[in-house]
């Protein structure tokens, strides 16, 4: 398996891949799944600012983990929030940890110094996968999304991505 960075002709297959977890569950509370013209708009701004990586197996896309902005204020752009969605049956196989290896260690080069994830639960899987890459529980949201037809809880775990001086340089 490779992992590598996004390019815009990863579009489709990362369409694919988010498609049954918008449609079938409520690990994101999107609800309807974007069209690939959509994900490759993803793609490209999710490099310009923080970065966004594939797995391959056999040529294949099979999962894919970006970071982007935690929040637009200034006081914030040195977090990111990040994700992880393989295709389900990869679930728990070393995908996930694969992709977040290359990510966090991507956003570190670029400057950022914390990376939070949220995650709908029941979510073991994503649990076990974050507490695995270090992140630390920070708090949940009760109640906090509607979706097929029942309130999910929504965890939230960061990990720091670096140290050094301060103030930081920006993230670039």
């Amino acid at each position: 398996m490779l992992v590598r960075a996004a390019v815009p002709a990863d579009a489709s297959a990362c369409a694919a891949i988010y498609a049954p977890y918008v449609t079938d569950t409520a690990i994101t509370f999107e609800a309807e799944p974007p069209s690939a013209a959509e994900m490759e708009k993803r793609i490209e701004a999710a490099a310009r600012s923080h970065a966004w990586f594939v797995l391959e197996d056999a040529g294949r896309v099979v999962g894919y983990a970006y970071g982007g902005p935690f929040n637009k204020r200034a006081a914030y752009r040195w977090s990111c929030e990040v994700s992880v969605y393989v295709e389900l049956r990869r679930r728990r196989t070393g995908a996930g940890r694969a992709l977040y290896e290359a990510l966090l260690a991507r956003l570190a080069e670029r400057g950022f110094r914390m990376a939070a994830a949220g995650m709908t639960l029941p979510n073991d899987a994503s649990v076990a996968l974050h507490r695995a890459m270090g992140f630390e529980p920070v708090g949940v949201y009760r109640r906090i999304g509607y979706k097929h037809g029942t309130w999910h809880d929504v965890a939230w775990m960061q990990r720091t991505l670096g140290g050094g001086q301060d103030p930081p340089p920006e993230p670039s």
